[in-house]
């Protein structure tokens, strides 16, 4: 079959007075075929119209592929089953390709143009990344201008509505200025009802937009190439970036991103046949400049001081002073710090890694162990031989004869008797149960007040 370019040039030959012999031989073609496009007089390449066995059950081919849900390899078995037909596998998928069965129509691929400031594209992506030699799930969430294609990006343990705020945050002063549309897609973070056009971004981040003076759009569903200018530099990241770079943490993860991002932004693209800092240079006077006072981003808590003396958020324990016991204290969790306050004073900590269970203490609230003599009634033996040294040598007794592990809490059970009751009934007491090696204190107790009871209420005489 000869092309339409071969057939066009055989008819203009032939038109200029050339011999069928010698366009033949001119084109390496035979003069049967030269004749032939000399007779149709057209450059058009004919149908050739041929028939397959196929043909007559074209209608039940369709059907077959409806009832079977496109699955060809049983439209074949239920074709030869119903029609007898000797026709094979790969006849009948070719076949289906020149009618078009099952082939979704291909349709070009759209291209957006973005003007200088009109547009910031964010989304979020899940990866893993190598953390003191450990695999981490992380939310890497990015940012990247429309226009100069300029990235940037993070790493999050979590992505919540405070987190997608702290970002933004950075990306904004990152990028000195803010686009006039900030694309999303329509995920809950942002959105609080309704997807695309209709979507109505949440109370909380339709004010931080306010505050920063742009606007939240949501793609429409099953339009995710709208946003892919943040799309594309996901697997670049993963690529590029995480391969074979271990960090020691969260932080050290985001420091080192932000410099690959200043290392990609100022490297010349094929793509854009530009550096993307350059072109930035273009755009940045066309954003909207940041706030003079770029407030930081902070959570609420509110908490109860334990009987520990600490405070918990997202697992993490965090000290206070002893004297805050019981306390109903705030917590402002930053970015990267923590604030803990209950009206008066206020105690800062670093923030712990997101669920770790770790316990923070600042050395101003490290507790000083008492010494070994105080730990094992010590004080308790000095008071009692300033208000009572006649029973002192039953205390040391008791010390020895009781509960080992409990020395502090015997004494102390024998002081609080020595400063409740009569000297008298306490001297009675202690001697008797000195003399009967009895170092039992609820029995010494009741020993003291039988005494009591004689001193108080003496037997009346019989007579």
């Amino acid at each position: 079959m000869l092309k339409h370019t071969e057939r066009t040039t055989i008819l203009e030959l032939f038109a200029r007075g050339m011999p069928l012999r010698k366009i033949g031989r001119t084109l390496g073609l035979s003069r049967k075929a030269v004749r032939a496009v000399i007779r149709s007089g057209t450059s058009e390449v004919p149908h050739l119209g041929r028939t397959t066995l196929l043909d007559e059950h074209r209608d039940l081919i369709r059907e077959l592929y409806t009832s079977c849900r496109g699955n060809l390899v049983r439209v074949h078995e239920e074709l030869v089953a119903e029609t007898r037909a000797e026709v094979s596998y790969p006849a009948l998928t070719a076949f289906c390709r020149r009618e078009r069965i099952g082939i979704t129509p291909k349709t070009p691929s759209g291209e957006y143009d973005f003007a200088p400031g009109q547009e910031i594209q964010h989304d979020t992506s899940p990866h893993q990344i190598d953390i003191a030699g450990k695999l981490r799930p992380v939310n890497t969430a990015s940012a990247v201008l429309c226009y100069s294609h300029r990235l940037f990006f993070q790493f999050f343990p979590s992505f919540t509505r405070f987190e997608c705020k702290v970002f933004l945050t950075d990306a904004f002063t990152y990028h000195a200025g803010v686009a006039k549309v900030v694309l999303i897609d329509n995920t809950s973070v942002i959105v609080g009802h309704g997807t695309g056009q209709d979507m109505v971004p949440a109370p909380e981040m339709a004010a931080f937009a306010t505050r920063y003076g742009f606007e939240f759009e949501a793609h429409e569903k099953g339009h995710a190439d709208r946003k892919g200018r943040v799309e594309a530099p996901f697997k670049f990241i993963e690529r590029n970036f995480l391969v074979r770079r271990t960090f020691r943490d969260l932080q050290d993860a985001n420091a080192r991103a932000r410099e690959w991002c200043d290392k990609v932004n100022a490297t010349y693209k094929k793509h854009l046949r530009a550096v993307p800092s350059e072109l930035f240079a273009v755009e940045r006077p066309s954003l909207i400049p940041l706030p003079t006072h770029v407030p930081e981003v902070y959570r609420l808590h509110h908490r109860l001081v334990d009987l520990y003396a600490y405070v918990s958020v997202h697992t993490n324990r965090y000290s206070v002073p002893d004297d805050w016991l019981g306390r109903s204290v705030e917590v402002l969790e930053y970015k990267d710090r923590l604030l803990i306050t209950d009206g008066r004073a206020t105690i800062h900590h670093r923030v712990a890694e997101f669920g770790a269970g770790q316990r923070v203490r600042l050395p101003e609230h490290r507790r000083v162990r008492p010494p070994r003599e105080e730990r094992d009634g010590g004080r308790e033996e000095k008071r009692l031989a300033e208000v009572a040294p006649e029973i002192l040598g039953y205390a040391r007794a008791l010390k020895q004869h009781g509960r080992r592990r409990q020395p502090t809490l015997a004494l102390r059970q024998l002081l609080r008797m020595v400063e409740d009751y009569p000297r008298a009934a306490i001297r009675a007491a202690v001697e008797t149960a000195a003399a009967y090696g009895l170092y039992d204190l609820f029995r010494l107790e009741r020993m003291v007040l039988r005494h009591v009871a004689k001193d108080f209420f003496p037997p009346e005489d019989e007579s």
